[in-house]
């Protein structure tokens, strides 16, 4: 797994106190994928209700604050695919 894998794995882990009851895939761009279900978030890449897909630097600034992941979405840097609900409500988990 890479670096940048075992760092999302662990910023989503600490983001995600509130509790997630879908499941969604985070896609970075030319490393892997990071599921995130209600157990929390591990490497990994299967089916899941929504996938997000974005690069290394734009995740890095959802997960540090620096980048709102609705703008991120707005301005193209983060697609979006499958359900939108779920992608809101992950959103705001983030935030």
């Amino acid at each position: 797994m890479s670096d940048v894998i075992s760092n999302a794995v662990e910023a989503l882990n600490a983001k995600l106190d509130a509790g997630f009851d879908g499941t969604a895939k985070f896609v970075i761009e030319g490393e892997g994928a990071v599921m995130v279900d209600a157990g929390g978030a591990r490497s990994g890449d299967e089916d899941a209700d929504v996938t997000l897909t974005a690069d290394a630097d734009t995740f890095q600034s959802m997960m540090s604050g620096d980048l709102n992941p609705t703008a991120a979405f707005m301005s193209g840097k983060l697609a979006v695919d499958g359900d939108m609900g779920m992608a809101m409500k992950l959103g705001s988990l983030l935030a």
